[in-house]
């Protein structure tokens, strides 16, 4: 990927733009269907459950930047005045991104279509390799050792 396209478009648009790509998915593949959308009552709430979870993992990771005082804004990381290692963060490096999966999941439980799936790889590389590789650097420069003892110790993703 080029690296012009670096924090160049929002975590959430990549997102959408992959949620839209599920529901074509599960569309244009009929024959993958495990149950119809929003099947039963089970299955909405088994979606309903992933998206709310997801909700809360990127909400705590949200908070905790707000209690550092750091910036929020995924297209601006050279703005981190801080390097958040607390909270959620003492889990997983990304919770936002990885709440956001969460979302995406429960999407593809309600779309009920196993094709829909392959919406949560791609936006696993996408945010990778857009959003999570190019921070990564950042933050290792602003933070030095203290950012690669951080990353020795976190997983990126869980």
């Amino acid at each position: 990927m080029p690296r012009w396209l670096e924090h160049r478009i929002p975590p959430p648009l990549i997102d959408a733009a992959c949620a839209l790509l599920m529901w074509a998915l599960a569309r244009a593949l009929p024959q993958a269907q495990l149950w119809p959308p929003g099947g039963s009552a089970g299955v909405v709430g088994a979606a309903l459950a992933l998206a709310a979870l997801g909700g809360a993992v990127a909400l705590a990771g949200t908070l905790e930047f707000r209690r550092a005082h750091t910036t929020v804004n995924p297209l601006a990381p050279r703005r981190a005045s801080t390097l958040v290692t607390r909270g959620i963060y003492r889990v997983t490096r990304n919770p936002m991104y990885l709440g956001m999966l969460g979302v995406l999941a429960g999407w593809a439980v309600w779309l009920g279509n196993i094709a829909a799936w392959l919406g949560l790889p791609l936006s696993m590389a996408l945010l990778t390799v857009l959003q999570i590789r190019p921070e990564e650097r950042i933050l290792a420069e602003r933070f030095g050792a203290e950012f690669e003892r951080y990353a020795a110790r976190v997983r990126r993703w869980l």
